[in-house]
């Protein structure tokens, strides 16, 4: 079937073949619907483009200085990661839901390292970015329409919060006074610090004597590795301000990171951070939250998220009555 249509700029004719019709009138009922569409200037040409060369080449660069760079990089890692190896070759107008609701099943039973399961949360990132590019892409005239608004991505499942009360975390301090990281979980109990937060504060970024700490740069986990950014929100770059026993718990713990920075000698890795391994590298979040749930476990106490001992220090201080 050949179908022409004028150049607005140019006034010229140019002819368009579509193919792939069982029957002529399969042809027939395609050509009445593609006339239709190009009345309503809702016609799109048919194109090679495949979905790795639009996301890659087009999508991302356009975005790009519309979004914060935390956002924008944990989009182009997520492309990477989970996307281009998997549909990047499939033509960008043969996408279809069920192709994307394979892919989702595929990365829910092996799209994790080392061909790991990835949790509902993961993939339901994955899909909200595919759909924010694809809806982009049918403004953009790429695509006739959004077929990731009908895919069936996984569901995240709610998180009930449960957060421990003051002898529940008093306890849980006691027992972990003399970890090698006690401090962490100090500034964890009682700044209301996100994980990130935490694992990217830098000494150049607390003051002791002013028994205060600034949220200036967050370290997060992705396809991997790992990666520094800026907090999540503008309110998140703030100014903290300590209480005595975690201004006591920092100063004993950068005594004994100055002491292992003397050992480790030149296998030291400056990376200025609070927070580190023995030899001066970053700590990875997923190991400091299985870390979490070991101690808690030791301790004898409920099991919380890491991220519920946040909520947990909000709910102490507003009982406390601070603001």
């Amino acid at each position: 079937m050949v179908l022409s249509e004028v150049n607005p700029e140019t006034g010229k004719r140019k002819r368009r073949y579509h193919s792939g019709y069982r029957t002529k009138r399969e042809a027939e009922e395609a050509r009445t619907e593609l006339l239709a569409r190009m009345d309503a200037a809702m016609y799109v040409p048919p194109s090679s483009l495949t979905v790795g060369e639009y996301l890659t080449e087009k999508w991302l660069p356009a975005v790009e200085s519309t979004l914060r760079p935390a956002t924008f990089r944990t989009y182009r890692l997520t492309i990477e990661a989970y996307v281009l190896s998997r549909i990047g070759r499939r033509p960008l107008q043969a996408l279809t839901p069920d192709m994307l609701n394979a892919l989702y099943g595929k990365l829910r039973t092996e799209g994790g390292k080392q061909g790991r399961p990835l949790s509902a949360r993961t993939v339901l990132s994955v899909h909200r970015v595919l759909r924010k590019a694809l809806q982009d892409g049918l403004r953009w005239g790429y695509v006739t329409r959004n077929v990731a608004d009908a895919a069936m991505p996984p569901n995240a499942r709610t998180h009930e919060l449960r957060v421990w009360d003051a002898e529940e975390l008093r306890q849980f301090l006691d027992y972990v006074a003399e970890d090698r990281l006690s401090a962490m979980w100090f500034v964890f109990a009682s700044t209301g610090m996100r994980r990130g937060e935490v694992l990217g504060l830098r000494w150049r970024d607390v003051d002791l004597d002013e028994s205060q700490l600034a949220v200036r740069q967050t370290l997060l986990a992705f396809g991997g590795e790992l990666h520094f950014g800026e907090p999540k929100t503008k309110s998140g770059r703030r100014q903290i301000a300590l209480d005595s026993a975690t201004v006591a718990s920092l100063r004993a713990h950068r005594k004994r990171q100055m002491e292992e920075r003397l050992r480790a000698g030149p296998a030291w890795a400056d990376s200025g951070l609070v927070f580190t391994d023995e030899v001066g590298n970053p700590l990875h979040p997923d190991g400091v939250t299985r870390t979490s749930a070991a101690r808690a476990r030791e301790a004898g106490q409920p099991r919380i998220r890491l991220h519920d001992l946040r909520h947990g220090w909000a709910t102490l201080a507003l009982k406390a009555g601070v603001h």
